[in-house]
């Protein structure tokens, strides 16, 4: 009996060393504490601790984005908003990325006892930056009181999630880790691992969309992929050679579609949807893939809107474990959204010239070229990339490996007048590495940019590893503290396919070529 006591004595010494660590590792320690406390209340068995206020962190948080996500919707159906268009967009965005919240957070309850650390990291950044992505809708339009209202609730509930990614690095790097290391693998028929290489006559497709509906089950993208919402399993879809002028949304739960055209410049999809008429940033896109596993092959997205109406999307990527390939993305300012979760995209281009590489998901680019367009008038500037990372224990980042950045062809004759960065930090920790890639003269000597005055120059992560071209050499570039001008090959190890995106697991099912690690 008396050993008995002792145990649980020593049980309690360590929950509260172990909270009080915790807790001060976190970056609100006061709603750390509030999980703790609820946890504890039901267990005082040390190997369960770790895990039990990690749960209840994930649950208060699902609790706050479900009165969110309904808040928001009652909002947005008052006779005020109906009448205020402009406004509507901002909530409508919030309650759409509190959905996904929702679905994220439930995923890591549900799935409790089988998450790997990087699935459950992965989820939890994502969850923080629709968060963010909010914030930013609401920001467009000038406050009313009630959308101040679900901006306050919506800073919360990120403060929530930003404790529960805090406390679950703090778990996995502990030795009492009661988290997977990532092994599970996405699995997908034989038939299904050929879809990226295979000839569009072996593969079996679940619709067809023909414009001029001679042949084929549709004649929009649209149309085609709504009434495949109730498909179970890889559903396939055959986008035939035409222009097609849609704006085309696959919604979280609409998981593993693939998209497949004739083509690069032959299947076309077409919007023109911009900031300047009023749409946000996140609905401008062209097309806006959120459910996992999306596929797109051998398809051009274009926004038409042109330079001078500012934000514009072509694709939206937010998309867990997606991948574009052999796609061709075209825009001016923003043109490719990576805006959460996993991907990779290969032998694909992209065109742009402000930020046209922006979002926060953790992206891999191989092989593909990345092209900087002419600025619509003189003195403009352009940036490839501005990385969104919001919190240094989000899982994200941009990685070009093996890719060719170079003026495009509107450019080239003039790529003199005109500067191009590499990035910019769009956000407190923005990331980005530039690996094993061609760089033309294009590419500025000082090679990177700040956003506005110091933001950002301290806790950004921006490297640069054995690249090539005119625009490659190094000795010009910025000289800030968190710049790396020559990465380790340790360092850009670490931000390859394998490391970076877990990619050994889960690619090889989708049947895409990719290079694991570094070259040579």
């Amino acid at each position: 009996m008396q050993i008995k006591t002792r145990n649980k004595m020593l049980s309690v010494i360590v929950l509260l060393f172990v909270i009080t660590d915790l807790s001060n590792a976190s970056p609100f320690p006061s709603q750390f504490s509030k999980f703790s406390r609820q946890a504890s209340s039901t267990s005082s068995e040390t190997g369960k601790i770790w895990k039990g206020v990690f749960d209840e962190s994930v649950r208060s948080s699902m609790r706050e984005a479900e009165s969110g996500r309904a808040l928001a919707s009652n909002v947005s159906l008052s006779s005020k908003f109906k009448t205020q268009m402009h406004m509507v967009g901002g909530i409508n965005d919030c309650i759409e990325l509190l959905d996904d919240t929702v679905d994220l957070l439930s995923n890591i309850i549900i799935t409790n006892n089988v998450n790997d650390e990087d699935d459950v990291r992965t989820r939890l950044s994502a969850a923080i930056t629709n968060q963010e992505t909010c914030m930013e809708s609401l920001d467009k339009y000038k406050l009313q009181v009630e959308e101040g209202i679900i901006k306050s609730m919506v800073q919360k509930l990120s403060h929530s999630i930003t404790s529960s990614l805090s406390l679950h690095m703090s778990i996995s790097t502990s030795t009492d880790n009661h988290f997977r290391n990532a092994t599970s693998t996405w699995k997908l028929s034989s038939v299904e691992l050929k879809l990226l290489e295979a000839n569009i006559k072996e593969i079996q497709v679940h619709a067809v969309v023909d414009k001029h509906g001679s042949s084929g089950t549709h004649k929009t993208i649209g149309e085609a992929i709504s009434l495949s919402l109730a498909a179970e399993g890889r559903t396939v879809i055959h986008i035939t050679a035409g222009t097609y002028h849609e704006n085309i949304k696959i919604p979280t739960k609409q998981k593993n579609v693939m998209l497949i055209g004739d083509g690069k410049g032959k299947t076309v999809i077409v919007g023109d949807r911009n900031s300047e008429d009023g749409w946000t940033t996140f609905q401008s896109a062209t097309v806006a893939a959120m459910g996992d596993g999306f596929i797109a092959r051998d398809i051009t997205f274009v926004n038409s809107a042109g330079g001078d109406k500012h934000q514009a999307v072509a694709l939206r990527v937010g998309s867990d474990k997606s991948v574009i390939y052999r796609c061709s993305i075209l825009g001016y300012q923003d043109s490719l959204y990576t805006h959460s979760k996993r991907q990779f995209y290969r032998d694909t281009d992209i065109y742009g010239t402000v930020d046209f590489i922006f979002g926060n998901s953790a992206v891999v680019f191989q092989n593909c070229n990345i092209y900087a367009r002419k600025p619509v008038s003189s003195g403009l500037r352009n940036f490839i990339t501005a990385q969104g990372r919001t919190d240094p224990n989000q899982n994200t980042g941009i990685s070009i490996h093996n890719c060719k950045i170079v003026a495009a062809s509107d450019l080239a004759p003039s790529k003199s007048n005109f500067v191009t960065y590499l990035g910019r930090p769009w956000k407190k920790y923005s990331r980005t590495v530039v690996m094993q890639t061609y760089l033309d003269d294009v590419i500025h000597p000082s090679g990177w940019s700040a956003w506005s005055g110091n933001f950002a120059l301290d806790t950004l992560y921006y490297g640069e590893y054995s690249n090539t071209g005119p625009g490659a050499s190094t000795s010009g570039r910025v000289r800030w503290a968190s710049y790396h001008t020559a990465l380790t090959s340790t360092q850009a190890q670490s931000f390859t396919v394998g490391a970076f995106i877990s990619g050994n697991l889960w690619l090889p099912s989708t049947g895409v070529s990719f290079d694991s690690g570094l070259l040579g």
